[in-house]
């Protein structure tokens, strides 16, 4: 069941109205309003916790239109895809008042899973039939996953971050409540971070070691979720040292160097993915389908290689895209396997971001140790060949690099085009032309933030905008 039109009507998905808990308007037939096993069953409802942002793979450098091809036309076809098109060009308004998509789907969906999750965390205490370990281990769960969306829609709609600065740059709506009585107003960066690390923290005690599905949080999760939150603090030690601890339970590696073809019979689909610590989708499901495909980009395919089986297993010529796309190669994976891609914490990303730790911290044998861990199950044995380094700048540039072959259309990219921006090292100036008009995303241009959508704001004016 869908909950959207309670999320439409308060802008950032508060569920509660004040007169009646969760459970009491939400179970039905042989379930009891006020049991501990209610929360099992919301928890287990993956649909609910897994969505992510779409429109970030969008506006990366990952993807890359070509002007006078079909697809273009495609696009232009219908304003049902002005959003795409306007995630693609940088704009600032993506969702205008009063057009096909006013309200953003991105920030709705991840604003659901905070409000699920309060839910969990407001009521299971007092609820009834449950042990305190099983209550204990509940609210873990919606623990990561609040802090996970957190994390998602810091790295969206605020700036990279910055120590100097996160304590006054303007975060998000902080709501930690079932309570419409909240102020909306904007916390700050840093206490955003504060929050994702203390929801982390006090989960981690009560957290299984295994589960059942990658869908529902670990030990493993939590570990590779403050890992991740580390690294975009550039606190490098602490994210490796974390990235040890989800190593510790989980460290599988998919070895692609035997396969010639991917299809689910030989490559395990997302829920039981060794490789995936916490399964998080893109929403908005499979990407490759005609008109909203993601063509990519020259540089990402000169950075791959024809060899690479990231290439040859999760890309595809634009023939299996559309007829009429006679030219590009495409984002795959997703449509391969026919299930959304993942875009949550995984097995590669902790091998690389101890790599990165090592390449910053000047030991740049042991940088690359860590990436070639991964390059080996990534290419077939005859066309396997070692990474070296000449320095430790050399170091760092290989292990970026890597971490965009191995991520890319996977939200992650993004995160390291704003956190790498200013760094000499990384820094570019992207242009791309889109219908006859060339645009422009420098280093210091706001548009690395994405504005909240007016009608968001139109619901709650206490919600400040981003710069323009």
């Amino acid at each position: 069941m869908k909950y959207y039109y309670i999320i439409l009507a308060l802008s950032i998905a508060l569920l509660a109205s004040g007169c009646q808990n969760f459970v009491d308007i939400k179970t039905q037939g042989s379930l009891v309003p006020g049991e501990t096993e209610n929360y099992r069953y919301l928890l287990n409802n993956t649909s609910e916790w897994e969505k992510g942002p779409t429109v970030v793979d969008i506006a990366s450098d990952d993807v890359q239109l070509v002007d006078g091809t079909p697809q273009i036309s495609d696009l232009l076809s219908s304003e049902y895809y002005a959003y795409w098109y306007k995630s693609y060009t940088w704009q600032a308004v993506i969702y205008p008042l009063g057009g096909y998509y006013q309200t953003d789907y991105d920030w709705n969906a991840m604003y659901n899973t905070i409000s699920y999750a309060n839910a969990v965390i407001d009521e299971v205490p007092s609820s009834t039939g449950g042990t305190d370990e099983e209550k204990e281990e509940l609210i873990a769960e919606a623990l990561v996953h609040r802090a996970d969306a957190y994390l998602m829609l810091v790295n969206m709609y605020a700036k990279p971050y910055n120590s100097t600065t996160a304590d006054t740059d303007l975060g998000l709506p902080l709501v930690l409540e079932l309570d419409t009585e909240k102020s909306l107003k904007r916390a700050s960066i840093q206490a955003i971070y504060d929050q994702i690390i203390t929801d982390l923290t006090e989960a981690l005690p009560s957290l299984p070691e295994t589960q059942n599905y990658t869908t529902l949080p670990t030990k493993a999760s939590a570990y590779a979720e403050l890992a991740r939150a580390y690294l975009l603090m550039g606190q490098y030690e602490k994210a490796n040292s974390y990235a040890d601890s989800a190593l510790v339970y989980k460290n599988t590696l998919n070895d692609l160097s035997q396969i010639t073809s991917l299809s689910s019979n030989n490559y395990p689909i997302r829920i039981n993915d060794p490789e995936i610590l916490l399964s998080k989708i893109a929403d908005g499901g499979i990407s490759a389908y005609s008109t909203t495909a993601l063509r990519l980009s020259d540089d990402l395919l000169a950075l791959l290689g024809t060899k690479d089986k990231r290439y040859t297993l999760f890309t595809a010529g634009a023939e299996s895209i559309n007829a009429s796309y006679a030219a590009g190669r495409y984002f795959y994976k997703d449509k391969a396997l026919y299930e959304s891609r993942n875009i949550g914490p995984s097995v590669p990303e902790m091998i690389l971001i101890k790599a990165e730790y090592y390449a910053r911290s000047e030991d740049t044998s042991n940088a690359m140790v860590w990436v070639n861990k991964l390059r080996k199950k990534r290419f077939a044995p005859e066309d396997y060949e070692p990474l070296t380094a000449a320095n430790t700048d050399d170091a760092l540039i290989k292990v970026i690099e890597e971490r965009h072959r191995e991520f890319f259309c996977r939200m992650l990219r993004w995160w390291d085009m704003r956190r790498l921006k200013d760094d000499s090292r990384f820094q570019e100036t992207i242009t791309r032309k889109f219908n006859g008009t060339t645009y422009t995303l420098a280093p210091t241009s706001n548009r690395y933030v994405f504005c909240i959508a007016e009608y968001q704001i139109k619901l709650n004016p206490e919600i400040q905008q981003n710069p323009e």
